[in-house]
């Protein structure tokens, strides 16, 4: 398959909509991908607290609805990064949002760890609980967002969903990129998966933003890595090689240990 990670510029000097008009044609550029990922919250910006409020959405809202279009011109799928979604009730929450490449909203995943210590995002949007996989003609799809990447355990939950390949938008600092560099490795090699995590780069919140946006195979190799700008990592892989990994290192079977994660659907 076919996968393209768009390492958007996400700065404080550019509106939700223009971002969206951006991101659109990107998406739109890549006909004949089979998956395309964009970052987290980039339409308010992940560090950009005083926006969450102005630029909240239902899951039908404005980003949903000019993704859902680009996926469906591109046709491919999309998993279109993370909004402020505002819920029926008016919390917020930070959410993931896949369509398929008919622009059918597949997949909706409310971020389970909230960054911040008693800040940000961990004071003002709400957490989710459920662990979110989805089917694909080219394997099981395993949702995540940035700061997860720091709790193994839902990524185990995630495998145990059956996740072949798990996508992972972000907003990550550059101060600790290392940390991002060696967490996307891990998580891939532990659970012997896919992982496409897509960062945003930019300077927004007085935030700036880390980028190298990765995609690594099952046995911890980076396939294909961005820099530290605005930019697209296309790579080709073939999703046999999780059957094969895990058939010649088989140390899945070995679990002894169980951690009952929270939600599941």
């Amino acid at each position: 398959m076919r996968a393209s990670l768009i390492q958007l510029s996400v700065d404080s000097s550019d509106s939700a909509e223009d971002r969206r008009r951006r991101a659109a044609s990107l998406v739109r550029g890549r006909a004949g991908d089979d998956l395309v990922v964009l970052p987290e919250l980039w339409t308010a910006g992940a560090w950009a607290y005083d926006r969450w409020e102005q630029d909240a959405e239902g899951i039908d809202g404005p980003t949903a609805e000019v993704m859902s279009a680009a996926a469906r011109e591109a046709g491919a799928w999309l998993h279109a990064g993370s909004i402020v979604e505002r819920d029926g009730d008016g919390t917020l929450y930070n959410s993931g949002l896949l369509f398929d490449r008919a622009g059918v909203l597949r997949g909706h995943y409310r971020k389970i760890h909230r960054y911040g210590f008693d800040t940000g995002e961990a004071t003002m949007m709400g957490g989710g609980r459920d662990i979110v996989t989805v089917p694909t003609e080219f394997g099981v799809i395993g949702l995540a967002i940035c700061y997860d990447l720091r709790f193994p355990e839902l990524f185990r939950g995630l495998l145990d969903a059956g996740a072949e390949l798990v996508v992972v938008p972000a907003a990550w600092p550059a101060a600790r990129l290392g940390h991002w560099q060696l967490l996307t490795r891990t998580r891939a090699l532990e659970e012997q998966v896919f992982l496409l995590a897509c960062d945003a780069v930019g300077t927004h919140g007085g935030m700036e933003q880390a980028g190298h946006s990765m995609v690594i195979d099952p046995w911890g190799t980076v396939l294909g890595e961005a820099r530290a700008a605005e930019e697209t990592v296309t790579v080709d892989f073939d999703m046999a090689h999780v059957g094969r990994i895990r058939s010649e290192l088989p140390v899945l079977r070995d679990r002894v240990l169980a951690i009952e994660a929270p939600g599941g659907r």
